[in-house]
């Protein structure tokens, strides 16, 4: 009785986070109802944080990373505009509960993590979890050109600019969403490609995410 007596609790919780994301906005009902199914206290591995789980906070997860508030991963999966199916790359996969979020939604996702602590534990973790995508280790600064193109490209780490590498791997009409900029935060930006191979990008807001580290440096910003 106790852990139906908790999951019932941890339940709750998410209802209540769902709730408090459609008071900031977040209006995309497919959105809200994978952050209302996928469980985010199984992504903090710290028991400390446990009980805030579901809060609209981030929390640190080792190598110098965070799991994204809530709100973030709402906003940027909202952003994405996927439909069930979609071939989704995501750069840094984290502890993959954005992850999980984009496989909840019917993604076909690949996910690189340039962290190989974190990809070895986050990929264990999805695996036992029973959220199918494709894992990587590698500089997710360079996407994954073996596997394009792709309908959607999420960047999850503050990129100095637009990596040309990942807008090259879209399908024609595809998006790329990736915060941009260096310091005290980042732009939320939407790239759209079009058919003719050019580019429009709209801005959405300040966020605040850990920085993209880059090996391999090429191109001109976009």
């Amino acid at each position: 009785m106790k852990v139906v007596a908790e999951e019932y609790r941890l339940k709750g919780m998410r209802r209540q986070l769902v709730q408090a994301l459609e008071k900031r906005g977040i209006g995309d009902p497919q959105v809200l109802e994978a952050i209302g199914k996928v469980q985010r206290h199984v992504f903090i591995e710290d028991t400390a944080f446990l009980e805030k789980a579901y809060e609209d906070i981030a929390f640190p997860i080792g190598s110098g990373q965070t799991i994204s508030q809530p709100y973030t991963v709402a906003f940027q999966t909202e952003l994405l505009g996927l439909a069930r199916g979609m071939k989704v790359l995501e750069i840094g996969t984290g502890s993959g509960y954005q992850t999980a979020v984009l496989a909840a939604l019917g993604a076909k996702v690949y996910s690189i993590e340039r962290h190989r602590p974190l990809y070895l534990a986050t990929k264990r973790r999805l695996e036992k979890l029973g959220v199918r995508a494709n894992l990587f280790y590698g500089d997710g600064y360079l996407g994954s050109a073996a596997h394009a193109p792709f309908d959607r490209v999420l960047v999850t780490c503050g990129a100095p600019f637009v990596p040309p590498a990942l807008v090259e791997q879209l399908v024609p009409g595809g998006v790329l969403v990736v915060p941009v900029d260096e310091g005290d935060g980042q732009v939320m930006c939407r790239v759209t490609r079009s058919s003719d191979g050019s580019v429009q990008r709209t801005e959405h807001g300040r966020f605040r995410f850990v920085p993209m580290l880059v090996d391999r440096v090429g191109g001109g910003a976009l």
